[in-house]
């Protein structure tokens, strides 16, 4: 543990440890995977200011996000078949996040249930919506995630139709693997993942299977979910979701300033600027770099959080000082999670918190609510 220093550290740590078509389905982008690139190399174009010789004593990092008080502006993202990094990989993560004092966000494309996450933590969840082609299944996803007192829902809008990740169609993904000789040799390598996903029963889309019509086993699952997304959904759809819900709602994949103000007019309470971690449009812009501009549209009119292309510290304070309220992390707890666990995904965390916490006071700031642009030496959007 005391050699783990960055997310880099536990990212090539998970590929050691987690089979390569999990692996690769965690750590993958679409097509040429040109945004997935961008989104982590266009905030090393945004240069910070250092200052000295300010007091940097009593720092804090504590601050809320959709008026929920958090430890730091992060909050784990919904990310699909977390499970499969690590056996009930979701649950274990929502435990990390909950001790931490951040959010976690369930999937509905996880293999820990809504249920499974709520028996295993004490404090409300988030709740992440995909909307199918079958509305009595969805407003069923609802009911449960209200019945389970997530304390909000959050909506993406950025997967009406899947984008191409050549990964995993080479890999042959699946949730339980099909056990053919490249996947059993896949499997045999990693002995660790395999001991621990023997103990669970939790193997494939629990929020799904036993809960969707027609479906009873892997290939009516993989048939149901490949048909299910909703080209149709839009903007007039947030309503009866919002109605149906009742409580906060979060808009994510927002990438775009006149969609922005769209979203600001459905009286959702945040949006998550984020291209799916470059996982469906390649070639689109990074989140980071849609970041002011969306910020100029709306910024006083809903609460801006920023997902896609986070890996350190540094990244959090440059995203709150191009005007997000909070951000959303995906991959770094995933990489965490595949390398050790519930300890990994807390490590991941700490990782952050210790590296925003530097940053900030060598900026010369001591609390989190006072960083925004004049942290900044340059910023190149």
């Amino acid at each position: 543990m005391s050699t783990i220093l960055e997310i880099a550290d536990l990212k090539a740590l998970a590929k050691r440890r987690v089979p390569k078509l999990f692996f690769d389905y965690a750590d993958s982008g679409s097509y040429t995977e040109s945004t997935y690139r961008a989104n982590e190399s266009d905030f090393s174009k945004i240069k910070l200011r250092q200052r000295v010789l300010v007091d940097m004593s009593g720092r804090s990092l504590e601050t809320t996000m959709i008026g929920e008080k958090v430890s730091m502006p992060v909050a784990l993202a919904p990310t699909g078949l977390t499970g499969m990094q690590h056996a009930d990989g979701e649950m274990l993560a929502a435990q990390a996040a909950e001790e931490f004092g951040v959010p976690f966000t369930l999937s509905t494309m996880s293999i820990c249930s809504i249920e499974d996450v709520a028996s295993a933590t004490k404090k409300p969840f988030w709740f992440q919506l995909y909307v199918m082609r079958d509305r009595d299944f969805v407003m069923n996803l609802i009911d449960r995630a209200k019945a389970a007192k997530c304390s909000a829902l959050v909506l993406t809008a950025d997967l009406q139709i899947l984008g191409q990740r050549h990964k995993d169609l080479r890999n042959g993904l699946s949730a339980p693997p099909r056990l053919t000789p490249k996947h059993l040799y896949q499997m045999a390598t990693r002995p660790r993942w395999c001991w621990n996903m023997l103990q669970t029963s939790r193997r494939t889309f629990r929020n799904i299977h036993g809960h969707a019509k027609g479906v009873t086993d892997l290939a009516s699952l993989n048939a149901w979910t490949s048909e299910q997304f909703d080209p149709q959904l839009s903007w007039k759809d947030v309503e009866w979701i919002r109605e149906r819900w009742g409580g906060k709602l979060i808009i994510k994949g927002i990438l775009d300033a006149e969609d922005a103000k769209l979203a600001a007019q459905t009286g959702a309470d945040a949006i998550v600027v984020s291209n799916h971690g470059g996982r469906q449009l390649d070639g689109a812009h990074s989140s980071i770099s849609m970041l002011p501009r969306i910020v100029d549209a709306v910024g006083d009119k809903i609460e801006i959080h920023l997902d896609s292309g986070i890996r350190s510290g540094q990244d959090v304070l440059k995203a709150m000082a191009l005007g997000a309220k909070g951000t959303f992390i995906g991959r770094p707890f995933l990489y965490g999670l595949g390398a050790m666990g519930k300890p990994g995904v807390t490590k991941a965390l700490e990782i952050i918190r210790k590296e925003m916490d530097t940053t900030m006071a060598l900026c010369g700031k001591r609390r989190i609510e006072e960083i925004d642009h004049r942290i900044l030496a340059e910023n190149p959007y």
